[in-house]
């Protein structure tokens, strides 16, 4: 067996008396790409931003490389490795790709105080190297975000996890409002990802996307795990059966 990178054991969280999370116990190993499915409202993305730091849990425990953490931030879980592409991006249209890769992470080529000066060409090189990692192509690294399309847009947002050194790299719902070609483009980044032993978390609606990409899949219903499957057992129909609850496992544990 594999290196645990990521364990939750019971992670739960309310809101105000509304139950939006309830206990998430969940596996990741090292090199392993797991998908997550499950409705609107089940408890998907409510999980990722637990393990993030976005959201801090009600109860339960996050174990991350062997050690219980409580991240109170997601600059906490970025620096302890855990890399996150949400649905938003987090992009700032009016900078070039250097400095949204580097964004709150600059690199600086001399340190007086607030007048310290930026080591572009630095950022520029490690730019280049984090988007030939990911096989991400763009032309011109001065264009800012604003003038990209949607699938360049995403695919910089992805690039930024590989420009850093990550232990784990989680996407939500990274192709959503992409067309084909981008589609494609962002699948190709995680297929990479895998050839070089990241693990990854990918949160998704798309049944063909899932069975392409993922090793496992755990599904979500009602805030809490429905089923956890190994993609070469399983078939499309039994995880939308999984969704939708027209079956069950009475004897789900708590161990993924």
């Amino acid at each position: 067996m594999s290196e645990i990178v990521l364990k939750t054991e019971g992670l739960t969280k309310h809101y105000a008396g509304v139950q939006a999370l309830e206990g998430a116990s969940f596996e990741l190993r090292k090199g392993e790409h797991v998908a997550i499915m499950g409705d609107n409202g089940a408890g998907k993305s409510t999980f990722v931003r637990q393990i993030t730091g976005v959201e801090i849990p009600s109860r339960g425990k996050i174990i991350f490389l062997g050690r219980e953490v409580n991240f109170q931030s997601p600059l906490e879980a970025r620096e302890a490795g855990i890399e996150a592409v949400f649905q938003n991006l987090a992009l700032a249209d009016d900078l070039d790709v250097p400095s949204n890769l580097f964004l709150g992470r600059e690199k600086i080529r001399f340190n007086l105080g607030p007048f310290s000066i930026l080591d572009r060409k630095g950022m520029r090189e490690a730019t280049r190297k984090a988007l030939e990692k990911t096989a991400v192509k763009i032309p011109n690294l001065s264009s800012t975000i604003r003038h990209m399309s949607g699938g360049q847009r995403q695919c910089v947002a992805i690039a930024r996890t590989a420009t850093f050194p990550s232990k784990l790299i989680i996407m939500d719902e990274p192709t959503a409002a992409l067309g084909v070609a981008e589609t494609a483009q962002v699948e190709n980044i995680i297929r990479t990802i895998k050839q070089n032993g990241e693990p990854l978390i990918l949160i998704s609606h798309n049944m063909r996307q899932v069975f392409d990409l993922a090793d496992r899949i755990v599904v979500f219903r009602r805030g809490r795990i429905a089923a956890k499957l190994k993609k070469s057992e399983t078939t499309g129909e039994e995880v939308v059966a999984y969704i939708t609850g027209a079956k069950t496992d009475p004897n789900l544990s708590d161990a993924a």
